[in-house]
């Protein structure tokens, strides 16, 4: 059985590093499978950077019935029977795919816990027969999409994995609190997240803000960008969190930064599951994160981590100064989470996958 990875986002988030993983898995396994993404995408620069066999095919749209034909022009050359389909237009192409080609198997990977679209094209293309299966990142997620009408049979959970031993040799900086103005004795809470709604950042501020009015010895670190940073910066002054708080912006390498952080928190009202959360998992870091979507899936309340409302920012407060004052807490959690994050390995993700291609 051959299968065919595709991908057609541009740019590179969670997504597209689980699809890495588990393609470079199979190689690494000696199974002969192949990956297909848009051409100038961060996937193609990263597979031919890599030196790993890969295919494009330029698209128009998610509609884009010509690109299907090319897909399944592929496929027949190279005799590709199963097509994992890693992102919503993905699944579209394959349908499409599969309109010449009828031998195709195709898998569909879900990882956002929004309800499916309203648009009748959205409905079908997650209820339709021609998907063989469904892979959910999250029991969550599961929930959602059979709460949308998928039937229960077709969805298989396979969590997120990552690289355990990512950041095992990263070390923090001697000049990093300088860097970043952490003054020294500042007890570093940090989170790792797009600057996308669903993250939650005035939740994440406004938790900071309280905190720090009990606590002046905290200081917080917001990794990541998007859309909403140059608004966040805005919301922070308004809290009154000068000199509490830095905002790196967008960073390759974040092993070091984790390593830098006392406490991490995921602040999202919606959430897959949170791959950064199993990261700081990782480095022996203890979480707080919300009761929200496959977050609470990683944790567990008072073993390695803290769980709270989304969308409370006192009660993510009370749990960042309550971390913050009792440092053998932090420790007990933080070893409990490298226990924890060890059934998330990505190895074990790549395992389950293989797994379900056999029952195709």
């Amino acid at each position: 059985m051959r299968v065919l990875h595709i991908d057609s986002e541009k740019t590179w988030r969670g997504g597209q590093q689980q699809a890495i993983y588990l393609y470079e898995g199979m190689l690494k396994r000696g199974f002969d499978c192949g990956f297909l993404c848009l051409p100038k995408s961060s996937l193609h620069n990263y597979l031919a950077k890599n030196n790993l066999p890969f295919h494009t095919i330029s698209c128009k749209g998610e509609l884009d019935l010509y690109a299907g034909f090319k897909l399944a022009m592929l496929c027949r050359k190279k005799s590709y029977d199963v097509l994992h389909l890693h992102s919503s237009h993905s699944l579209s192409w394959g349908l499409m795919a599969k309109l010449f080609c009828p031998h195709l198997k195709l898998v569909a990977t879900r990882r956002v816990d929004f309800p499916i679209g309203k648009n009748p094209f959205s409905a079908f293309k997650y209820r339709t027969k021609a998907i063989n299966k469904i892979v959910t990142v999250s029991n969550n997620i599961r929930n959602v999409l059979v709460d949308c009408g998928v039937p229960e049979s077709k969805i298989t959970v396979i969590h997120s994995g990552i690289d355990i031993k990512k950041f095992a040799d990263k070390k923090v900086p001697e000049n990093f609190r300088e860097t970043w103005k952490i003054p020294e004795k500042s007890i570093v809470v940090g989170t790792v997240a797009a600057f996308a709604g669903h993250k939650d950042y005035p939740n994440f501020l406004q938790a900071a803000s309280l905190a720090v009015k009990e606590n002046p010895e905290l200081f917080f670190m917001a990794v990541g960008d998007g859309i909403l940073l140059p608004e966040m910066k805005k919301v922070a002054m308004e809290f009154g969190l000068q000199g509490h708080i830095s905002f790196t912006g967008f960073q390759k390498e974040i092993g070091h930064f984790l390593k830098a952080f006392d406490i991490f928190v995921l602040a999202s009202y919606l959430e897959g599951l949170g791959t950064s959360v199993l990261e700081a998992m990782s480095v022996g870091l203890p979480v707080i994160g919300t009761k929200a979507g496959g977050i609470s899936e990683m944790i567990s309340n008072e073993e390695n981590g803290l769980l709270v409302p989304p969308k409370n920012p006192q009660e993510l407060s009370h749990s960042i100064l309550k971390l913050a004052r009792e440092p053998r807490l932090r420790q007990k959690y933080g070893k409990n989470a490298l226990e924890t994050v060890k059934q998330f390995d990505k190895e074990l993700m790549v395992d389950k996958n293989l797994e379900l291609y056999k029952t195709l």
